[in-house]
């Protein structure tokens, strides 16, 4: 592989996609793309309609998304689909960010940085058709569940049940519990959802060995070694401003906690910031993720995390 391929940084959403994705854009030479599989992406990054969160790709679909990821590869960015999609101020905002960051990537020949967890499913494609490098985070399943709880979010199924080509090749086998989910239950929800892809997650490791699989919490720990590790597995840069932004981001003097209106902030005290889940979850709540989960949170974590 090049240097200069592109990086996709998936994981579960929650699962500090966001930190690791722009504390790797650190890097002058890339550029940060967010999220073209979000159901609600922006038409001028990315053209291509999205159904699905947890959209599946793979070579059975892809011509309904591979012409417009590479059009995203090239930093072709589609100013009159944004312009016809435009509804607010904020948008507007966004269409200005999202333009300078194509412009630039392509003006200066950067490497273009997707962060989006709801590839996850699709990263062996990513990694075969677009040649990406690929990090995948994964958070503890109860800290995953305890921050959906916190901030009310449903997960809803049908999303995977919908996708007849992701049911036929991972899924099948677990029609019955997605069926059965209790539509209010969070804490059920974010545990079979994350079983599901950290299964998917672990049967990479054999058949992608060169997907880099990193744990939030390793970071979050000693995020200086962490980072500069995976810079250099990925072909980054690690430079003295790099350094200073993952510093920035993960210092002491950064709240242990985001304000629900900053879900997507990457200002945050990363040690103090670990154990948040232990506080929102019951231990009956707790309980039933590892119940849940059982069998899939071996590969990534020991009885000591729990």
């Amino acid at each position: 592989m090049s240097e200069l391929d592109p990086i996709l940084v998936a994981g579960s959403h929650r699962s500090g996609t966001t930190w690791v994705g722009k504390m790797l854009a650190a890097d002058a030479d890339t550029a940060y793309i967010s999220e073209p599989l979000n159901v609600l992406h922006r038409p001028g990054v990315f053209r291509a309609p999205v159904k699905y969160w947890y959209t599946y790709i793979t070579a059975e679909n892809e011509a309904d998304y591979l012409p417009a990821f590479r059009e995203l590869l090239n930093f072709q960015y589609h100013i009159w689909l944004e312009i016809k999609s435009l509804r607010s101020i904020k948008d507007f905002l966004r269409m200005g960010r999202d333009f300078r960051i194509f412009f630039n990537g392509n003006t200066h020949g950067q490497r273009a940085l997707i962060k989006d967890p709801f590839a996850v499913f699709s990263a062996p494609w990513f990694a075969k058709r677009l040649n990406c490098k690929v990090a995948i985070t994964a958070r503890h399943p109860a800290g995953f569940a305890g921050s959906l709880k916190r901030l009310g979010w449903n997960y809803d199924f049908n999303n995977l049940l919908n996708q007849p080509l992701l049911m036929r090749d991972h899924l099948e086998a677990d029609r019955a519990a997605m069926e059965a989910m209790d539509k209010s239950d969070i804490i059920s929800q974010a545990a079979l959802l994350w079983k599901f892809i950290y299964r998917f997650v672990h049967s990479t490791r054999e058949s992608f060995p060169q997907f880099h699989i990193v744990r939030h919490e390793d970071l979050a720990r000693d995020p200086i070694p962490g980072f500069q590790s995976l810079y250099q597995s990925l072909g980054l840069n690690f430079t003295a401003r790099a350094q200073s932004i993952i510093e920035n981001s993960s210092n002491s003097e950064n709240p242990a906690r985001l304000a629900r209106n900053k879900t997507h902030s990457v200002k945050l005290d990363s040690r103090a910031s670990l154990d948040n889940w232990k506080k929102i979850l019951s231990a009956d709540e707790i309980s039933r993720v590892r119940n849940i989960t059982e069998g899939v949170w071996q590969a990534f974590y020991t009885d000591a995390d729990w």
